[in-house]
């Protein structure tokens, strides 16, 4: 097979979450763990950072490993899903696993799929793994793609665990309510394994108090720790001057990733390093400073308040739970515009109405969906929509959407993409003439 034979024998043959929804989700670790005894359990061949968490786990992850590289070390990091090419998910130092990479893999373990049926995200776990080892990373950033305890990435046994914040999402597959969730997010934590908990939320704090304590885990609360002191945006950067909650010693940091809330991710990342510090490796203060201000060109990050076009202000952002749209919202609210122009789509597996309900009513929408089974139509997006007083026209696709904006945006206006990863994945800047 060639790459993009590849691709399509993986994207078909292989349940995939992003697209079908929990149809493809493996309740179980028994294919991870049997395909990676297969492949030399590459898995325990380098150190890692597993991470988990309803929101901003993206971000501490992608934050964590531009740190990580600026300090020196060969860092590794598995994200998901991805935005326009499948390799986004495998990076080392950025960089994409190559196409030969993927393809050799894939006829390695092609008797294996055919015997066992795992799931499309089992497979690239796997490959991530393998690829780490046999390219000795010193350590590898992990993202849990949904939940934690069974999660394919949960074999793992990281340097510290890290668990963002716990809010309303995938309830179906993770239970309805926050200490439920909690509970499947804490399954991260390892015996006598650190655990650094991004925000301290007083309904939940006894889940990860009670389990940390039953596997003898030092438990980290961020916001203990620091606090964002002074704030600003410049330009496309965020200034946070982060001020320690004991000794008042206060350190200056500027962020490529430019949207608010990425104020409570930082705190989280600077305890994490923190704690990696303490466990033997050796990031400075330097290393944190560049690491943060080249987020997207080390990583390859993008999505999150992600800055298009000026003039008029094009962004693009994935929010699409319930806590992220309310983030995204305040955002909006601090952001200098004349007239809001919002392209929404969404997948049907969420809590559409909970979600919408914190989206501005003033504003112009442009109801869509993405090229994905999974996908809300638009006309039903739009149906809920108007309940709840947005009002706006429907487009079977983003460009049609844009195009539509186009027509009626004005230099100074703000023009959001939101609402599904996959969805912004499928915007082209490049084939608008904004």
């Amino acid at each position: 097979m060639d790459y993009p034979q590849t691709i399509e024998y993986l994207f078909s043959r292989l349940p995939m979450f992003s697209r079908i929804g929990a149809a493809a989700y493996k309740a179980d670790l028994i294919n991870i763990q049997a395909l990676c005894k297969q492949l030399g359990n590459p898995e325990n061949k380098f150190k890692s950072v597993h991470v988990a968490g309803t929101n901003g786990k993206g971000s501490t992850s992608h934050m964590l490993a531009a740190i990580l590289q600026k300090a020196g070390y060969k860092t590794g990091l598995y994200t998901s899903p991805h935005l326009h090419d499948f390799r986004e998910r495998i990076r080392i130092h950025g960089h994409m696993i190559p196409e030969k990479n993927v393809i050799a893999f894939t006829e390695h373990i092609q008797d294996f799929i055919e015997k066992n049926d795992p799931s499309f995200f089992e497979i690239t776990v796997a490959m991530a793994f393998d690829w780490f080892a046999s390219e000795k990373v010193d350590i590898a950033i992990i993202e849990v793609g949904l939940g934690g305890r069974l999660d394919s990435t949960n074999i793992i046994v990281p340097v510290v665990s890290v668990i963002t914040n716990i809010s309303y999402d995938h309830m179906d597959l993770l239970g309805n309510t926050l200490e439920k969730i909690a509970f499947e997010k804490a399954g991260i934590i390892k015996p006598g394994i650190p655990v650094v908990i991004g925000e301290e939320q007083p309904e939940i704090k006894d889940v990860f108090q009670l389990i940390a304590d039953q596997n003898k885990s030092p438990i980290h609360f961020a916001s203990q720790k620091r606090f964002p002191g002074e704030w600003k945006t410049e330009g496309h950067l965020l200034y946070v001057q982060l001020t320690e909650v004991h000794s008042n010693n206060k350190k200056n940091f500027y962020l490529d990733l430019s949207g608010f809330y990425q104020l409570k991710n930082i705190v989280t990342v600077a305890e994490v390093i923190s704690v990696l510090n303490q466990k033997g490796f050796n990031v400075p203060d330097t290393a944190m400073q560049q690491g943060l201000k080249q987020v997207k060109s080390l990583t390859g990050f993008h999505g999150r308040w992600d800055i298009l076009h000026e003039n008029p202000l094009v962004v693009t952002d994935v929010a699409h739970n319930e806590e992220g749209m309310k983030a995204l919202a305040k955002q909006i609210e601090n952001t200098s515009h004349e007239e809001l122009h919002i392209v929404i789509g969404m997948v049907k597996d969420k809590a559409i109405e909970n979600i919408l309900r914190h989206l501005p009513r003033m504003a112009n929408y442009y109801f869509t969906k993405a090229q994905i089974p999974r996908a809300l139509s638009e006309t039903a997006l739009a149906e809920q929509a108007e309940k709840l007083g947005l009002k706006g026209l429907s487009f079977p696709n983003v460009k049609q959407a844009l195009e539509a904006v186009l027509l009626k945006v004005n230099k100074k206006d703000l023009v959001l993409v939101c609402g599904s990863v996959f969805l912004a994945g499928e915007v082209n800047i490049k084939e608008l003439s904004f």
